[in-house]
């Protein structure tokens, strides 16, 4: 009978290569997890070395431990695992996306998870310079093209805020805190007070301006303590 048994060796022909590549993994990584980290985002340079490291390690293992030669029958596809990681990463970001008060928040960071994780796997399946370039695609993007983006013309200063908040508990001195420290300059329109004395609210209608995205500020304005309602819509008196 013939013998099927597969030799092992703890340390194999191409194991200095495995080792580089699964290094600049984790170094690549990393600079993209220290971004977020400084930027305060929901996941970290913990998480983005661990998905660019894990990204490169299963496709490490799917391209060289798995390869059996000698033994008929064999089948070596290295990219069976490599689609498995694609699958799998887009569920961990999936897990980082969440909506609040009609403000979708996360998608940037989930976008820069399966980056990393496509970072690894380039590392992983020996394409150095296709990682580095990546890594250096990344980087353009958010701290150059970002930025550049505020200068843009954007319809937001065309938009005016709707807001319902609790009165009588300093939620519109909080709502003017948190517009100016984002570079906002505040006009208030309008405002009613609900007849509803057991639990009063007050409506108001503002207008923000400034070079940051309006969505940031409504996302902030939601998070509000005493904040009902925060809605966007556009100015009825201009076309």
């Amino acid at each position: 009978m013939h013998d099927m048994a597969v030799e092992f060796a703890l340390v194999s022909a191409t194991l200095p290569t495995e080792l580089i590549l699964l290094g600049l993994a984790f170094v690549l990584s990393s600079v993209l997890g220290l971004e977020r980290q400084f930027r305060r985002k929901s996941a970290g340079v913990r998480t983005y070395t661990l998905v660019g490291a894990g990204s490169a390690l299963f496709t490490l293992i799917s391209a060289y431990g798995f390869s059996a030669p000698g033994i008929p029958g064999t089948v070596f596809d290295p990219s069976r695992i490599a689609a498995q990681i694609v699958s799998g990463v887009g569920f961990l970001g999936a897990g980082v996306i969440f909506m609040r008060r009609d403000v979708v928040r996360g998608l940037t960071t989930a976008a820069a998870i399966w980056m990393t994780a496509a970072i690894g796997m380039a590392c992983g399946a020996g394409m150095p310079v296709l990682a580095l370039a990546a890594t250096g695609m990344h980087l353009l993007t958010v701290l150059v093209l970002a930025p550049l983006t505020r200068f843009l013309p954007s319809a937001d200063a065309r938009r005016l805020v709707w807001l319902h908040y609790d009165d009588g508990k300093g939620v519109l001195r909080s709502i003017l805190h948190a517009a100016s420290s984002m570079g906002y300059e505040t006009s208030i329109l309008a405002t009613r007070v609900s007849p509803d004395v057991s639990a009063p609210q007050v409506r108001v209608e503002m207008r923000f301006r400034g070079r940051p995205p309006l969505q940031d500020l409504v996302a902030t304005l939601a998070e509000i303590p005493g904040v009902a309602a925060v809605r966007i819509r556009p100015d009825p008196t201009e076309d």
